[in-house]
């Protein structure tokens, strides 16, 4: 078990304009996005399971082609090995939430 604060947690800029803290668990990774207007994430894919969670702000999210407006409140689930692209329209808040854990968003110690 671990209480985690996030205001505490250090700030990673993953790419241009996406800014994330991430706590772990042996199985799940959770990034909390503060996001600028205007970035962009381009197409990818991973074999991660991941929720996607608004909190704050308007993204338009396109996965496997389809685009799809997401506003605070909306959660949106994306099955591993799809793959999807993203824009914030206005900055944003967003908890993703990805199974299993993103060894790739974790710290080198």
């Amino acid at each position: 078990m671990a209480l985690h604060e996030l205001a505490s947690l250090p700030v990673r800029e993953v790419m241009p304009g996406f800014h994330g803290r991430f706590v772990h668990t042996p199985t799940l990774t959770m990034a909390y996005w503060d996001i600028n207007p205007g970035a962009s994430l381009p197409e990818h894919q991973h074999p991660h399971e991941q929720v996607v969670n608004v909190l704050e702000g308007q993204f338009e999210l396109t996965v496997a082609g389809e685009p799809i407006l997401l506003e605070a409140g909306k959660v949106f689930t994306i099955p591993g090995d799809t793959p999807h692209s993203g824009r914030a329209i206005t900055p944003c808040r967003i908890l993703d939430i990805f199974h299993p854990a993103r060894e790739d968003y974790q710290e080198d110690t």
